[in-house]
């Protein structure tokens, strides 16, 4: 029986599998950061397409259940494992996954309103630094899930609650809050009332 492919009106699988085949062309290595550019857009046309749905449901354009759906279904196609295409390729996209599941975390959250809103963001990334230490992942996502909620409800958090977080899943998952955040200021185009089908 034939896989049935994702055709999501916001993100399709066909759109990821262009990153991939440009990632593959790209023959990035570590040391190249000009290069490693295409992970950080391959990452903001997710996060695009994730913020045209939570313009929609903030339209009351698509239900709640139903933004969800579309949340899930672009998690899906962006998550999926990839054949191996070489050492520091695979890393490299390993990474932008784990960033992204910051990103789909944080948007499920804002569109089931289940967050507090806070002004200062600071102390949940302490709990959240803390709770990794306790090698608690899922308050570890929680949290993380806390703070990019509230920049898509319109919070802020500034630069230097990024500084000094150690390596890991907190500073990872942070990465994919910052690129909600350099979205929303960067790009309105998300609030457009059709939806952009890809290229």
């Amino acid at each position: 029986m034939q896989e049935q492919k994702i055709v999501n009106p916001f993100y399709t699988e066909e759109r990821w599998q262009n990153w991939i085949n440009q990632v593959k062309e790209s023959g990035f290595k570590i040391d190249d950061q000009q290069k490693g550019a295409i992970f950080v857009n391959m990452e903001d046309d997710i996060v695009l397409a994730c913020l045209k749905i939570i313009a929609k449901h903030d339209k009351n354009l698509l239900s709640k259940e139903e933004a969800i759906k579309q949340i899930s279904e672009v998690k899906e196609i962006a998550l999926k494992q990839i054949e191996p295409i070489s050492e520091d390729i695979d890393m490299m996209i390993e990474s932008t996954q784990v960033s992204l599941m910051g990103v789909f975390a944080s948007c499920e959250c804002y569109i089931e309103k289940a967050f507090e809103k806070t002004k200062s963001l600071k102390p949940l990334i302490k709990k959240a630094i803390e709770a990794e230490k306790e090698e608690n992942m899922g308050a570890v996502l929680g949290n993380i899930a806390e703070i990019g909620a509230n920049i898509l409800s319109g919070g802020k958090i500034k630069d230097k609650d990024f500084e000094d977080i150690p390596e890991g899943l907190v500073a990872e998952w942070l990465d994919g809050i910052d690129s909600i955040r350099a979205a929303m200021i960067g790009d309105t185009s998300y609030r457009d009332d059709e939806p952009d089908e890809g290229s």
